[in-house]
């Protein structure tokens, strides 16, 4: 993925849309006090978007070497400071651009959740931030603040529906909504079981399929859905790849919009990736391929 790739589908996403609603939420009013930003919508999300492909891990550092090393990409690059508000204005069309990067449904649908801590645990009590937003949740790495975010994926790892709710959230509670376009088979591990949402996802054509816990009775289960339980991590490695690679969760946030801007392109950058975890057919009946 480069500059120019990206900038061109951006571009062609943003003058091929014509819902009202999102042509509301990208004009800039005229009666609006202050200057208008020289940047264009396009060029915004390019770069905040470019940001999580890229190798910096820190998006002052990044952006500052844009100024010094693209201008001729961009132009009409505005200061650091200016940027940063300008940010706010790409979180609606990020939202659009990314339901149309979301991949196809095969019946075959892997979900998961994982923590994005918004402060290192130590400055819980001292965030003012995320006040009344975020919350303390654990995992199986521990204790944290902030939020969960919610993964649905197919066997080609590519993205099919998510959601962030608060750290303390039950990770049932968001599968009914997370599935409503979704047939066929979800994996999940143990944390999905209920019966009542066994039972829910029954009626809408899903077959919820996780593993057991120890004081549970065994249970008979065809082979090859114990072989594509088994390749559950897909979705663990797509969590690790947003996290380390995309950079979606750090503590230096300075604003819930920046946050969710951040988040929602670093989503975007991932399904940019030419390879991305997939389940394809090797010496065996199915493998992990990258």
């Amino acid at each position: 993925m480069d500059f120019t790739s990206l900038y061109c589908n951006i571009d062609d996403f943003i003058k091929s849309i014509s819902h009202r609603e999102f042509a509301a939420a990208i004009d800039h009013d005229k009666k609006r006090r202050g200057t208008h930003p020289f940047l264009s919508l396009s060029e915004i999300m390019t770069i905040v978007v470019f940001y999580h492909a890229s190798k910096f891990k820190h998006f002052k550092a990044y952006y500052q070497f844009l100024l010094v090393n693209h201008r001729h990409d961009f132009p009409r690059l505005v200061s650091y400071n200016r940027f940063v508000e300008l940010m706010s204005q790409a979180l609606i069309p990020l939202c659009y651009y990314l339901e149309s990067r979301k991949g196809k449904v095969t019946g075959i649908s892997y979900i998961d959740s994982t923590m994005l801590a918004v402060c290192k645990n130590i400055r819980i009590s001292r965030n003012k931030v995320f006040k009344g937003i975020a919350a303390r949740g654990k995992s199986t790495m521990g204790w944290s603040y902030g939020f969960k975010l919610h993964l649905v994926v197919n066997e080609h790892g590519e993205l099919l529906a998510f959601k962030i709710t608060k750290a303390n959230t039950d990770d049932r509670h968001p599968v009914l909504g997370l599935c409503k376009n979704i047939f066929g088979k979800l994996f999940g591990d143990r944390g999905y079981i209920s019966a009542k949402l066994l039972a829910a996802l029954f009626e809408k054509n899903i077959q919820i399929i996780t593993g057991i816990k120890k004081n549970m009775k065994n249970r008979l289960m065809n082979m090859m859905d114990k072989i594509l339980l088994r390749k559950r991590f897909i979705i663990e490695t797509i969590n690790d790849q947003l996290k380390n690679i995309s950079d979606i969760e750090h503590s230096r946030h300075r604003s819930p919009m920046n946050f969710l801007v951040n988040l929602i392109s670093g989503l975007i950058a991932y399904t940019h990736q030419p390879k991305k975890p997939s389940i394809k057919g090797g010496n065996g009946p199915l493998s992990l391929a990258y």
